[in-house]
């Protein structure tokens, strides 16, 4: 079993340069693995990932939701397939199978269903669970401000530090970040993935 998430950046209103978010967006992939082989970027904008465990795809997708969208103007649809690997390529791009596919449809499917975030395995019953859960979850994630998404960043970024800690890191006061998780919910999201990962162990 393996995890693919496959996701694109959605655009602003206004035209913006891809600078903005392609180094934020690299530098994402590759805090989440140390191996290059493991994503890819393609088509300017679009980019596919395997996690390298499946009950970690969904921190994995709030991760890379937050990096992007530290950035004003910036978010991120992503769908997370869950099945197996068929055939290992050089690259996540060459690799094909089960988790692939679920991957690769779903995602087609994100922008007519104005959801940015979904889930595919190969059961029907968790999908609709799991799904109806991120529709729920992206209420708050989607409406996330660039501050709010900095400290869901920093947050998972460093799980182990206190809050008067992140507050040193960008020099804020420890109120000042308590109010910005409460704002993100993040202590909900974090319920949410530690529900995820006991569902997904259990396929």
């Amino acid at each position: 079993m393996t995890s693919i998430i496959t996701g694109d950046i959605i655009k602003s209103r206004k035209a913006i340069h891809e600078d903005l978010w392609l180094n934020p967006l690299k530098t994402a992939l590759s805090q989440v693995t140390d191996d290059a082989s493991f994503y890819d970027i393609y088509r300017g904008d679009s980019f596919q990932l395997e996690c390298k465990s499946t009950e970690d795809s969904f921190k994995t997708a709030i991760y890379i939701k937050a990096s992007l969208k530290s950035i004003k103007g910036i978010d991120v649809r992503m769908s997370i397939g869950i099945g197996s690997k068929d055939y290992q390529g050089d690259s996540v791009s060459e690799s094909n199978g089960e988790a692939f596919i679920f991957s690769g449809e779903t995602f087609e499917t994100l922008k007519k269903k104005k959801q940015n975030l979904k889930l595919k395995t190969r059961d029907e019953e968790l999908n609709k669970e799991i799904n109806l859960y991120f529709r729920l979850a992206l209420i708050a994630m989607d409406n996330w401000t660039t501050n709010s998404a900095e400290i869901v960043k920093l947050s998972l970024e460093h799980p182990k530090m206190i809050q008067s800690d992140i507050a040193k890191l960008i020099g804020i006061s420890q109120d000042a970040v308590s109010k910005r998780q409460k704002r993100a919910y993040l202590d909900e999201i974090l319920e949410l993935d530690a529900m995820y990962r006991h569902k997904i162990t259990a396929l």
